[in-house]
């Protein structure tokens, strides 16, 4: 399984995302409410402007204040990266 960090020390798994969206549209904005009144928003942000919306292949909507550009960069270098085991001794 690979994470995605998604700032502040917030991690997601990178192969369930669907979809990382800017949150200014007004469907994007119908959508976070919608998922924050079924109780499917996690709030990633820490507190700060959410500047993305990253949406999960379980329906949940998971907020991020990381720019969508960045989040898909780390995304595109997640998939390259190879798990690091433990080795030999």
């Amino acid at each position: 399984m690979q994470l995605l960090n998604v700032g502040y020390g917030n991690m997601i798994s990178a192969e369930r995302i669907i979809a990382i969206v800017s949150p200014e549209a007004a469907p994007v904005k119908r959508m976070v409410q919608a998922a924050r009144e079924r109780g499917m928003l996690i709030d990633a942000s820490c507190g700060r402007k959410t500047k993305s919306v990253i949406v999960i292949d379980s329906d949940h909507v998971v907020l991020s204040a990381l720019q969508p550009e960045t989040l898909s960069h780390r995304a595109e270098h997640t998939d390259t990266t190879e798990e690091v085991g433990l080795g030999e001794y």
